[in-house]
């Protein structure tokens, strides 16, 4: 492979697989950053959609090997780790959410594990998996990222779904009428018709900035960390490229300290995103008013 710069190298490695319409009029893989962006919205990151559903793949075997094997004697190893996260999801249901819904826990665990399971390919060493695709595919220039909540794409589609049943609940809790109430008659009031009838403009200016600010500030909190963490292992890496031994050295201790800290990391920012979820869900559970 040629030699590039340190620039050069980070570009590459923060570069999505991206297919779409190409200049040419016909559909193919973006070969430049700036081909990827000439796409515009119809362009697909193939590396974030096929790691995302590959471990969601991995998620779902996984517990549903626990699942088969589950027994009511003595419990594996496998079974007494699912059994643990249940219970966890569980109880964090429990304290957080004040509604009745059979879909709620489910959905807290599927986003807790899946989550997780994507940040934590950030755990493999960035030139792997990279090196990886290259070799399967023949192209040494090949763009290729392995941590899907590194690409706010995959984050905002995530948190959109997640607003989608705060909109859904919040109807079929409170109806159309108390949901538009919610949205006008809120936070300030009036009992004169005419000066309420002046405050519903302000009070859906308030009430809606906060409800779209929902979704944002879940989606752009995960990938902001994520994106960071993935970005202070890459600079860790041109240390390597640097071609001085006592640089490449601080490098390895560097390396290490900053995985264990993003074990840290990666598992708070799991837990962040689920129980924001579902504490706006059980927001949109609530029809006190």
């Amino acid at each position: 492979m040629a030699e590039q710069t340190a620039s050069g190298y980070i570009q590459h490695h923060l570069q999505n697989l991206t297919f779409g319409h190409l200049p040419n009029g016909e559909w193919g893989f973006a070969h430049t950053a700036a081909e990827a962006k000439e796409m515009g919205f119809w362009a697909f990151h193939v590396d974030t959609l096929g790691w995302s559903v590959a471990l969601g793949l991995i998620f779902v075997l996984i517990f549903r090997m626990a699942a088969k094997k589950a027994t009511s004697g003595q419990p594996g190893a496998l079974q007494n780790f699912v059994e643990v996260l249940v219970e966890f999801v569980d109880n964090s249901v429990k304290d957080s959410f004040h509604g009745r819904s059979a879909v709620i826990a489910p959905l807290a665990l599927t986003i807790f594990v899946w989550v997780f399971l994507m940040n934590a390919v950030d755990l493999v060493p960035v030139d792997w998996i990279p090196q990886l695709a290259m070799m399967v595919s023949g192209n040494e220039h090949i763009a290729f990222r392995a941590v899907p909540t590194t690409d706010p794409n995959a984050t905002l589609g995530m948190a959109l779904s997640v607003f989608a049943l705060i909109i859904f609940y919040s109807i079929k809790v409170k109806g159309i009428g108390g949901f538009i109430g919610e949205l006008t008659l809120h936070p300030f009031g009036s009992k004169n018709i005419f000066v309420q009838a002046l405050l519903i403009p302000v009070n859906f200016l308030l009430e809606f900035v906060t409800l779209v600010a929902k979704p944002i500030s879940l989606a752009l909190r995960l990938f902001g960390n994520m994106y960071a963490g993935e970005l202070v292992f890459i600079l860790i890496a041109v240390m390597f490229g640097s071609g001085l031994l006592w640089l490449s050295g601080l490098g390895i201790v560097l390396q290490w300290a900053w995985a264990v800290f993003h074990i840290l990391i990666i598992t708070l920012q799991a837990f962040i995103f689920m129980m924001l979820t579902i504490v706006y869900l059980s927001m949109a559970h609530e029809d006190n008013h």
